[in-house]
């Protein structure tokens, strides 16, 4: 299986996404210290984030890496396969970025990055490129985007949380 776009790993380093796609890119303070970002970083790259905002996750491994495919399912019907395009495993920056399968509604990538500034403020940023692939999501226009944006604030949502959990205990 190849991927449903051309600009596979463009999420990577915070450049322009490529034209011709819906953007996004929020970035949102979620916690401090270093236990809350190791917290979210282990979080994001195990899947338990997408995990936590209600989807169906299997994946290939259980850890985000280079080639690892990971499908969730939404509401039990709708398939959504990606494959990991790159990890970022840094000592103050983890996470990870995957790209569209055929099979999935939309053609894009979208990465989920986590970092630990120099204050040792956690903040995590959801970037991503995408168009319609499927008919639904085509007719679905406005709705879609609508659906996105519900999940990426799920996403922060999520990502607060673990990073509140870590630092109290």
């Amino acid at each position: 299986m190849s991927f449903t776009y051309p600009e596979v790993g463009a999420t990577r380093d915070g450049g322009p996404l490529p034209a011709g796609y819906h953007h996004v890119r929020v970035r949102e303070r979620v916690g401090h210290g270093r236990a809350a970002f190791a917290a979210v970083v282990e979080g994001v790259v195990t899947f338990d984030l997408h995990r936590s905002i209600g989807l169906r996750v299997v994946t290939s491994q259980p850890r985000a890496a280079v080639g690892v495919r990971v499908t969730s399912t939404l509401a039990g019907v709708l398939r959504i396969p990606c494959e990991v395009v790159w990890v970022l495993d840094e000592d103050r920056r983890g996470g990870y970025a995957y790209g569209t399968l055929p099979g999935h509604p939309e053609r894009g990538e979208e990465s989920f990055v986590i970092e630990l500034d120099e204050n040792d403020d956690v903040w995590f940023t959801v970037t991503a490129f995408s168009r319609a692939a499927a008919w639904y999501a085509r007719l679905g226009g406005p709705l879609t985007r609508a659906a996105q944006a519900v999940a990426t604030r799920r996403y922060v949502t999520a990502a607060r949380r673990l990073a509140e959990r870590a630092s109290q205990g």
